[in-house]
């Protein structure tokens, strides 16, 4: 069977058959679901760091050490993911069904390069920078609550088109036994 990313879904569908497909068959699915776990637990304790630094002036290191390791889980988690979108929409980033995912994930990329380039060129003070990162994490925030938005759109259509088709096979069932 051919799969065909130029298809467009059913208006109100996320995915066409085939893409969810290739969503369900490929490794990159479970990658992502792992990295965007791992990478939300690196936030919550990088978050606590930066606040504690911000409140108490202590443990600016641990902060820096923890928000370099947040940046690393962003940017994988952005490879793997543009990796995946290609595998299931045949775009590596903007895909119709992701672009707005896509655009805030690129605002939290950029928030989050300009903190690391901020290392070493020394243009901001400490507090400076732990502001820039506590607004990269909102907007994190906010992209996290999009994708988990999206993820259950995708659940509540696949629920409808199971519901659907058992309505189809009854009614079948039920045209046979007559």
């Amino acid at each position: 069977m051919s799969m065909s990313h130029d298809e467009q879904p059913i208006p109100g569908m996320l995915y066409t058959p085939e893409q969810r497909i290739l969503r369900d068959q490929t490794i990159w699915t479970p990658i992502q679901g792992f990295l965007a776990i791992f990478q939300f637990f690196v936030f919550l304790i990088s978050l606590f760091l930066v606040l504690r630094c911000l409140y108490t002036g202590e443990g600016a290191q641990w902060a820096e050490w923890s928000i370099i390791l947040k940046t690393l889980a962003l940017y994988t988690i952005m490879v793997t993911g543009s990796i995946w979108e290609k595998v299931v929409f045949g775009k590596y980033l903007f895909a119709k069904a992701f672009f707005w995912e896509d655009v805030i994930s690129m605002v939290v990329i950029s928030l989050h390069t300009v903190y690391i380039i901020s290392l070493f060129y020394s243009f901001m003070t400490l507090e400076q920078q732990m502001f820039l990162i506590l607004s990269a994490y909102l907007t994190y925030v906010i992209n996290a609550v999009q994708f988990l938005l999206k993820l259950r759109a995708a659940r509540l259509q696949e629920e409808s088109m199971k519901t659907k088709r058992d309505q189809l096979f009854v009614k079948e069932t039920q045209g046979v036994m007559a």
